[in-house]
């Protein structure tokens, strides 16, 4: 018989967790402003690397934690050296982003120091080679990010966006030794789990201004229950019908997928301001907002094949045809109150399906 391992998410890495809420409310300020009514495409672009390192650094940090990590002084003191790096790079990311990639190697650094030390203390082999591998992947990601931010030209930009690459994609090829030390999958998805509430929570943040004196109205309510319902649709899948007694597990799907989401409540975010704003183009405002429910919805069923409990055919299609009838919908009457009420009718609608699919199966 199979043990199922658990571990507590500890105070230390809930403490690290804080300073994403920052990094998250920084990063999103890329995509705030529009610029001839759509996003710029450059701050589209640093949005974009912002995030994949900024993500890519905290999975890695929170893999490490899930396998190694112990309360010792030597980690404690690495999460916080992590922390004041992350700090200074949530407002180090420029148009020339020389400061944000030598920020990033720095944390590459530090994340890659780690390794070498669980690297020089194990005594078993897989310890080692996963050691090793992780080591070498975040060693040459702080060898581009350096020589990026050094050379500050075209030419380093190239170099660094490498190394980004090289650290976003190659850990997803260390599974032959990783499924040897497979993850704790509780704990895995306690994190995960916690970063997304970390996420709405800025959606909470950027709805504020609809709840004013002069500016709430019934849309404001309907704009609410639409966050409401997409947070309720990721606790269904990820609270109730996913199976957390697994073992054997990389991590690495549920860690990629997560992307998917994560990039889908920023867009759904920044777009719930767009669709209320005279200067953005309305075509735009609602692509962006449906855009990011897509991605929100493409994560959530790659992550079906977790659940204890799989949702069937009928679940999926009521997902696709609510979310295009909603887009096409805004499309046709394109004004605010439409945008809002379509928008609420897809999310309560999708949740309800999803919730009503699981209860029936549990009778």
């Amino acid at each position: 018989m199979n043990t199922i391992l658990t571990k507590r998410v500890s105070l230390i890495e809930l403490f690290y967790d804080l300073v994403f809420v920052y990094m998250i409310s920084r990063a999103i300020t890329l995509i705030h402003h529009l610029h001839h009514g759509i996003i710029s495409p450059i701050n589209l672009a640093i949005f974009v690397l912002v995030m994949v390192v900024f993500i890519n650094s905290w999975m890695v940090q929170m893999v490490f934690t899930n396998r190694y990590g112990e309360s010792s002084w030597t980690n404690t003191t690495f999460s916080f050296i992590d922390m004041a790096i992350i700090l200074y790079m949530s407002n180090a990311f420029d148009h020339r982003l020389v400061t944000f990639f030598i920020a990033a190697g720095l944390l590459s650094l530090t994340l890659c120091l780690q390794y070498i030390i669980v690297y020089f203390q194990s005594t078993k082999k897989i310890d080692r080679q996963i050691s090793k591998s992780f080591a070498i992947i975040l060693g040459l990601r702080t060898i581009t990010l350096l020589i990026g931010g050094i050379l500050g030209n075209f030419t380093g930009t190239i170099i660094a966006l490498t190394g980004i690459i090289i650290g976003w994609i190659l850990p997803a090829f260390t599974g032959k030794y990783t499924r040897r030390h497979p993850i704790i999958f509780a704990h895995l998805l306690e994190r995960l789990t916690a970063l997304i509430i970390l996420m709405f929570g800025e959606t909470i943040v950027g709805i504020a201004d609809y709840f004013t004196q002069d500016n709430f109205t019934i849309y404001s309510l309907l704009i609410f229950i639409s966050v409401v319902s997409l947070f309720f649709t990721y606790i269904v899948e990820f609270d109730h019908m996913i199976d957390e007694s697994q073992n054997k597990q990389t991590g690495n799907l549920i860690i990629y997928l997560h992307y998917f989401i994560l990039f889908g409540i920023s867009f759904f975010t920044v777009a719930l301001k767009f669709i209320s704003e005279e200067t953005a183009q309305p075509f735009f405002a609602i692509t962006c907002l449906y855009g990011g429910v897509v991605l929100f919805y493409i994560g959530l069923s790659i992550a079906n094949q977790y659940n204890q409990i799989i949702a069937n055919k009928g679940v999926v299609v009521t997902f696709i045809l609510t979310t295009l009838l909603g887009y096409l919908t805004s499309l046709c009457w394109q004004i605010f109150p439409v945008f809002v009420i379509s928008i609420t009718s897809v999310t309560i609608i999708n949740v309800t399906c999803l919730t009503s699919f699981m209860l029936k199966k549990r009778l």
